[in-house]
C-alpha cells in the first residue's frame, strides 16, 4: 500500500493561507520573547550551560516538596527549584556568586544536609559550568546555526540553482523562528541538548526540502518542463513526493513519541523540540519552501535569460 498514491492536491494554492498561519506563529513567538525580556530579563530561559553555575539533581528518600527545599535554601532568596523525573526528584539551578562555582555547589549541599540530614537525599548528578565557558558555548551555538545557513545556501546553489538555495534558507529560518517561539512561550530551558535538537531540525528540514526540490528539477528538465506553468509544475512535484514526505515524517514522529513517553525527564525537552521541529519542517517543505521558490522565480525569473545569454556568447566565441 502506498499512501497518497497519485495525489493531486492543490497545495500550492494554499500558500497564502500558509503565509498567514506562519506569520501568526512567528509573531506570537516574537511577542512572547519580548514579554520574557520584560518579566525575566532574557528573551529565552537559559540553562547553566550558557549562564554558568551549578545544576544539582537530588532524590529524597521520603516525601518532599519544592516549598520545603526553598525554605531550606533561603526562602525568597533560594535558587530556582523544579520537580524533575520521578517523585521526590528535584533540580536546583544555582546562579553564580562571583566566579566561584564550586563554592555555590558545596554551599547548597551543606544547606540540604543541615535541613534534611545526610541520609535524607541522594545527589544524582551535578553539572558545573564557569561563566567563561557559558559565554563561549552560547557564541559557538549561534555560530553553528549561522554556518549551517551559509553552507546550506552554498551547497544548494551549487547542487541546484541559487533560487533553490534562497528558498531553502527561507524555509529553514522559518522553522528555527517557530521553534524558538515555542521555547519562549513554554519557557523550555535552552541547554546544549536543546541546541543539538535545533541543529537536528535544520538538517531534517533541509533534507525534506531537497527531496521536493530534486523532483522540481527533474520535472523542469523533463520534456516540456520549461513550458509548463511554474505553479502547476511545483504543485505536481510536491504531490509526487508527498508519500515519501508523509511516511518519513510519520515514522520519525512515532519514534520520537515513544522516546517522549519512555525516555525520561532528562531528554524530555530535547525530544519535545525535535517533535515540534519535525512537524514544522514537514509543513515548511510543502507550504513554505516550495511557495518561496515560486515567489522568487516570479520576481527574478528562473535563470533562463542568463542561460540564453551564455549560449549566445558561446556561439559568438566559437564563430
Amino acid at each position: 500500500m502506498r499512501l497518497f498514491d497519485q495525489a493531486k492536491y492543490p497545495l500550492i494554492r494554499m500558500r497564502h493561507r500558509a503565509y498567514g498561519f506562519s506569520a501568526a506563529l512567528i509573531l506570537a513567538g516574537i511577542g512572547w520573547m519580548i514579554f520574557n525580556i520584560v518579566s525575566i530579563g532574557s528573551w529565552q530561559e537559559y540553562g547553566v550551560d550558557f549562564t554558568g553555575g551549578s545544576l544539582i539533581q537530588v532524590r529524597f528518600q521520603q516525601t518532599a516538596t519544592a516549598a520545603q527545599l526553598r525554605a531550606a535554601l533561603g526562602g525568597s532568596q533560594a535558587p530556582p527549584i523544579t520537580r524533575f523525573g520521578e517523585e521526590n526528584e528535584f533540580t536546583i539551578r544555582a546562579p553564580l556568586a562571583g566566579d566561584d562555582v564550586e563554592t555555590v555547589r558545596v554551599g547548597i549541599q551543606d544547606q540540604l544536609q543541615t535541613a534534611f540530614g545526610n541520609d535524607a537525599f541522594t545527589i544524582l548528578r551535578t553539572e558545573t559550568v564557569s561563566p567563561k565557558v557559558g559565554e563561549e558555548l552560547e557564541r559557538n551555538a549561534l555560530l553553528a546555526i549561522l554556518y549551517s545557513f551559509v553552507l546550506t545556501l552554498i551547497y544548494i546553489a551549487f547542487r541546484f540553482e541559487l533560487r533553490f538555495g534562497l528558498a531553502a534558507v527561507i524555509a529553514t529560518a522559518h522553522d528555527i523562528l517557530i521553534t524558538l517561539g515555542f521555547l519562549a512561550i513554554f519557557r523550555v530551558e535552552i541547554a546544549l541538548p536543546t541546541v543539538a535538537a535545533i541543529l537536528t531540525i535544520v538538517g531534517y528540514s533541509l533534507n525534506d526540502t531537497i527531496v521536493v526540490f530534486d523532483r522540481v528539477r527533474e520535472n523542469l528538465h523533463a520534456k516540456g518542463g520549461r513550458r509548463e506553468d511554474p505553479k502547476e509544475l511545483i504543485n505536481r512535484s510536491i504531490n509526487e513526493t508527498l508519500p515519501r514526505t508523509v511516511l518519513t515524517s510519520g515514522t520519525t514522529l512515532a519514534v520520537l513519541g515513544a522516546l517522549l513517553v519512555v525516555g525520561g525527564a532528562v531528554i524530555r525537552d530535547f525530544t519535545m523540540v525535535l517533535i515540534l521541529g519535525v512537524a514544522v519542517g514537514t509543513y515548511s517543505s510543502i507550504f513554505v519552501a516550495s511557495p518561496a521558490l515560486l515567489e522568487i522565480q516570479k520576481r527574478f525569473g528562473d535563470g533562463s535569460a542568463n542561460r540564453e545569454r551564455r549560449k549566445k556568447r558561446g556561439a559568438k566565441a566559437t564563430a
